[in-house]
Formats: C-alpha cells, sequence, structure tokens
C-alpha cells in the first residue's frame, strides 16, 4: 500500500489490479484475490505447484491490502512520497525474497515468475523485469496509474528479487532419488 499511496505510480501488479478494479467496479483487495486465481490457472501450462504459502497468499494479501490501506497515512509532501516508494520497493523485493526462501510454495504471481524461471533458465531479473514491464502495461490500458515509480518498480524489482533471494533463502537438504522413491 506504500507504492500505491506514493502518487509517483504503483508497482505494476497494482496498476493491473486498480485497471481491473476500475473495470469491474470491485474493491482494491477483491480484484487482487480475483486475479490471483486467474493467474493461478496460468501456473497449468507452466507446471508449478502450490502450496501452503500459495494458498495463505491468494486468502490473504488482498484483506491485508484492504486493511493497511485503512490505517497507513498518506505521504506528506514529495519528500514522503519518495521515502515511501524507496521503501515500499525494497520492502517489497526483500519480503518476496523471504517468503520465497521459505519454500512454501509461490504466490499467485511469483509462481508466474518461478515457473519461467525454472522453463527458460534465464536469471530471475531477467524474468522479473519482463513480467512487471508486461503486467504494468496490461494495467495502463484498463485504466490503471502509471507513473515514474511505476518505471522504477519494473525496472528495479528484478534486480532486487536477484539479489535477495540468495540471502534469506532456507536451505533444504538435498534428498537423494532412491530415498524418495522408498517412502
Amino acid at each position: 500500500m506504500m507504492l500505491v499511496q506514493t502518487g509517483l505510480g504503483p508497482a505494476s501488479w497494482n496498476v493491473l489490479t486498480e485497471g481491473a478494479a476500475k473495470a469491474l467496479g470491485f474493491s482494491f483487495g477483491w480484484t487482487t484475490n480475483l486475479i490471483s486465481v486467474f493467474v493461478l490457472l496460468a501456473w497449468i501450462p507452466l507446471r508449478e505447484l502450490p502450496g501452503l504459502g500459495t494458498l495463505f497468499n491468494v486468502a490473504i494479501v488482498g484483506f491485508a491490502a484492504d486493511a493497511t490501506a485503512t490505517v497507513l497515512p498518506h505521504p506528506q509532501g514529495t519528500l514522503g512520497e519518495i521515502g515511501y516508494l524507496v521503501l515500499g520497493l525494497v520492502a517489497l523485493a526483500f519480503f518476496d525474497a523471504l517468503y520465497l526462501g521459505a519454500q512454501f510454495g509461490p504466490g499467485p504471481r511469483d509462481g508466474i515468475m518461478t515457473g519461467l524461471v525454472r522453463l527458460t533458465r534465464l536469471p530471475i531479473a531477467a524474468v522479473r523485469t519482463g513480467i512487471e514491464i508486461t503486467v504494468a502495461g496490461v494495467g495502463w490500458l484498463l485504466g490503471g496509474t502509471v507513473g515514474v515509480g511505476t518505471v522504477l518498480i519494473a525496472l528495479c524489482m528484478g534486480p532486487l528479487l536477484g539479489y535477495f533471494p540468495p540471502r534469506v533463502a532456507v536451505r533444504l537438504p538435498a534428498v537423494a532419488a532412491d530415498e524418495r522413491h522408498n517412502r
């Protein structure tokens, strides 16, 4: 919500959510959840598997966005907006990496990224940047707000997600193939 409230342009997925919410007449939170369901359908050709983290993401993120919007003060002045933008961007990338690193399953939007990274073998930074630009473009076509912040987020989110995960990921022990089959 910090990125939404900057007035400098929200994150790419928020642009899509805002545009879709305007087109559908739903709240931002309900539209977030609806988009999550549609994005999960896109996992099928990517052969991405949901986990507990996926379910929690679908069930909680949209409602948390609505709740946060009711208590988060709007930034005051240009410095406040820039502060919200920088803090929101870094927090989004860090917490995204943190929950992905827990390895309980990606959220719907991140599952698109992890599936594409796995299938294309391209770096996270390249895949995420492509997704961010595409989603922002579609959201803008639906009436979502795009600004300088949106461009900054779209260009920085991928590299930040290339930076944070190795530093926060839970290392799971490798299980030999024959051990998996014997269970």
